[in-house]
Formats: structure tokens, sequence, C-alpha cells
């Protein structure tokens, strides 16, 4: 499959599995950027490549207008994930989502669906389901209240905290970010119909165990819970024992007919 290097895709893979059989599509939470998930990329299995979604306005799309609501940010995203799915390459795609990321993900994987396309799984982390969305106006906040809240969470990278000309450069984008999910509602359209993995820490102050096991009614398909500790971004604290789970999800979502080891010519 053609990796996307074009700073005008949204798909960015660190490192490549030759023999992989799954591509995980991983979305950033509000303020993050696709490198968040360089370190999964080179920790996943040999069958398992990585792909971090560069939304616009950060990264090498600095230059971009970022998005400020959920179906700009999808006509962005899903074209490339539809290309991506196209042709040979990995037998699976699975979307992941931590925190914004999650909802972005889940809508994806509805606009993929319609299409006839849908991932084969869908993995969300620490983000109420879209039905018990609590929206906000932290967008709307002045700086001092708006960089306390990033500082609370403590998901942007320290080097931009105490960088106050690389933190007023990307500001906006953050902004931008925080008004999309703060002003998110479900959109129109059905269920979806695979498998779905849940993934909350109970000591996270954005997501109660209702919220988290609400997302089962999103879809027809299995649903399964698995509570860590950590706060918000127990990702990072909690890798070692986070990764398996996620690769886990990713290989129980291969087609039966998918090959168990990479053939030999």
């Amino acid at each position: 499959m053609p990796v996307e290097h074009r700073s005008s895709s949204p798909l960015r893979v660190f490192s490549r599995r030759t023999h992989a059989r799954s591509r995980l599509i991983c979305f950033p939470h509000a303020g993050g950027a696709a490198g968040g998930y360089r370190q999964w990329s080179l920790d996943a299995p040999w069958d398992v490549e990585v792909y971090g979604v560069q939304y616009p306005g950060r990264g090498d799309r600095f230059g971009e207008p970022a998005a400020t609501d959920m179906e700009s940010l999808l006509d962005d995203i899903v074209p490339a994930l539809t290309r991506a799915g196209a042709g040979d390459g990995p037998a699976s795609t699975v979307l992941f989502g931590h925190s914004m990321g999650a909802a972005v993900a889940y809508e994806a994987a509805r606009r993929l669906a319609v299409t006839g396309s849908p991932p084969a799984a869908l993995v969300v982390s620490g983000q109420p389901a879209p039905s018990r969305t609590r929206g906000g106006d932290l967008h709307r906040a002045a700086d001092g209240e708006f960089l306390a809240e990033l500082r609370r969470l403590g998901g942007t990278a320290s080097e931009v905290m105490g960088n106050s000309t690389l933190l007023d450069a990307l500001l906006p984008a953050i902004r931008s970010d925080y008004r999309l999910i703060e002003t998110y509602r479900p959109l129109p359209g059905g269920t979806l119909g695979i498998p779905l993995t849940v993934l909350y820490a109970d000591d996270d102050p954005e997501v109660t165990a209702d919220e988290a096991v609400a997302w089962g009614g999103v879809t027809t398909g299995s649903c399964a819970v698995e509570v860590f500790t950590g706060g918000h971004f127990y990702l990072e604290t909690r890798r070692a024992t986070v990764l398996p789970r996620v690769f886990g999800a990713v290989r129980a979502a291969l087609p039966e007919t998918a090959a168990a080891w990479p053939s030999t010519p």
C-alpha cells in the first residue's frame, strides 16, 4: 500500500511493517499531532502497521486552517482513509482514537460504513460516549484560563508549554480542537456493526464509568470495556499495559482468511 507523504494528506506512517496483516490508524486528542503515535509505531508487532492522523493546522500541516467542526474534519480525513483501504495491503483496518480523537474515529467509522467499507473494528479511549457528550465553552475562555486547563490535563508537551513563542503559534489550532469537541453532537446516521473496545482510566475526570460503558450503544457488534489508572493521559503512563490490549483488539479483528505468517516466495 502506498504511504501518504503529501503534506495535504492526513496519514503518517513512521515504521513500515513489510508483512503487515493489519493497519491501525490513530486519531490524536485535542491539541495532539500524528507524531504522538510514533513510539506506538516502533513498538507495534511485526503484523501491525501504525498510522497517525495529522489534523490540519499542526505538525507538517501547520500552514493549513484548523478544522472547527466535526464534518469539515471528516471531509479532510475520510478520503485518505478510503484510499488507504483500496487495493493491495493489510487485510484489515482498525481505527483508534483518544479523547477528542475517539469521537473523530467513531464518526469516521460511520462515514466509511455508509460507503460500504467500514473498518474491521474501533477502539476508543478517554472519551464519553457520543450520546453522553458533555459539551463546554472552554474554547471561548481567556488565554490564562485556557492554558490552566491544558496544564491540568497534562497532554501538551512540556517543551511546548515552556516555550511562549511556540505556544502562541499553536494555541489557535488547540482552541479549534476544543471548539470542535465542545460543540460536537453525534452526526445523523446509523449504528455501527463492528467490534468495539472501550478503554478509560478510573481516575480520569473527563470520563466516568457510565459514560464509558454507554459506548456500547453505538454498535450492534461486541463491546469490551477495560479500565486502567493513570489519569486522562494514562496511555503514556500505562503504555506497557495499554498497547498489548490495543494490538490484541487489532489482531482479533483479522478475517479468518488472513495468513498467520508471511509466506515465502
